[in-house]
């Protein structure tokens, strides 16, 4: 159970910015794009560190819905199909703290991948499904 509490959670910017208030009163302003990448589903994650994945072409993904799980967490669907992701509110809080080291490995990570943010074309038309639908290659 998480000790840090929100007091609130706005989608704005066409679901493209989801602001995360907690009780403490630190706000983060966390963006679809960097909430997709961090997700902490196993499709992003894996099973296990070594299986991380990477994911490219993420620039222009949103938040289609926010789904409240328990009283713990949340579950973002993003436009994209992708909605296996449970964020805590201390992942969150994790997110905003850590968001400008984060988004660097990030960055790093696409970078020696040969990777972009940039969507390429049969991804913008394909809707991936998660970790349990045999996506993820892990079932």
């Amino acid at each position: 159970m998480s000790d840090i509490w929100p007091t609130e959670l706005r989608l704005s910017e066409a679901g493209r910015l989801l602001t995360v208030t907690f009780e403490d009163g630190a706000a983060y302003a966390l963006p679809a794009e960097y909430l997709r990448v961090e997700s902490p589903s196993a499709e992003v994650q894996g099973h296990s560190p070594d299986e991380r994945k990477t994911i490219p072409g993420k620039r222009n993904v949103a938040i289609a819905a926010v789904e409240p799980v328990g009283n713990y967490a949340v579950k973002l669907n993003f436009d994209d199909g992708h909605d296996t992701g449970i964020f805590t509110w201390s992942y969150l809080a994790e997110l905003g703290r850590d968001h400008d080291a984060k988004w660097q490995d990030y960055l790093n990570a696409l970078s020696s991948k040969g990777f972009s943010r940039e969507p390429t074309a049969s991804a913008a038309s394909e809707k991936q499904g998660g970790c349990g639908s045999g996506s993820c290659g892990c079932h």
